[in-house]
């Protein structure tokens, strides 16, 4: 699906004019699956990354490793790529995960789920996110920690 051609108006939603910058304060997170969830821990604090809990997440785990503003999820997956490109997303930090949903469905963009969807084992209280495909066919989520 062809994408409109951004005129740099933005949209009206709940008699408000609204664009994807009021809801979105940056990216989140880069999420990378791994079939080893302690080497990857480990590898990234040798370069300086905190471990900043591990989550259960279905029959999986996931982490979150931070050094400085830049964050990874990472959680186990078999199988995994284990290949140049093996990167799964990139999240998009949103204050109002339902604004920023409504401002994807006007702008028509590409969606995975169609709904708004939540992981209620990460962090302290839950996730809730939705995902779209990029021109790419690069997975881009939208991201609310509650």
């Amino acid at each position: 699906m062809a994408l409109p051609l951004y005129t740099g108006k933005a949209i009206l939603f709940r008699g408000v004019t609204m664009s994807v910058r009021d809801t979105v304060t940056g990216v989140q997170h880069v999420g990378i699956p791994t079939t080893d969830l302690e080497g990857t821990i480990a590898y990234y604090e040798r370069l300086g990354f905190e471990c900043l809990g591990i989550y259960p997440n279905g029959e999986d785990r996931c982490t979150f490793l931070r050094l400085n503003n830049l964050t990874l999820e990472v959680w186990t997956m078999n199988p995994t790529p284990m290949e140049n490109g093996a990167i799964n997303h990139f999240a998009l930090d949103s204050t109002d995960i339902e604004a920023s949903f409504a401002e994807a469905q006007k702008l028509g963009l590409n969606f995975v789920e169609g709904s708004i969807q939540h992981i209620d084992t990460l962090w302290s209280n839950g996730i809730r996110y939705f995902n779209v495909l990029g021109p790419n066919h690069e997975v881009i989520e939208f991201c609310q920690i509650m």
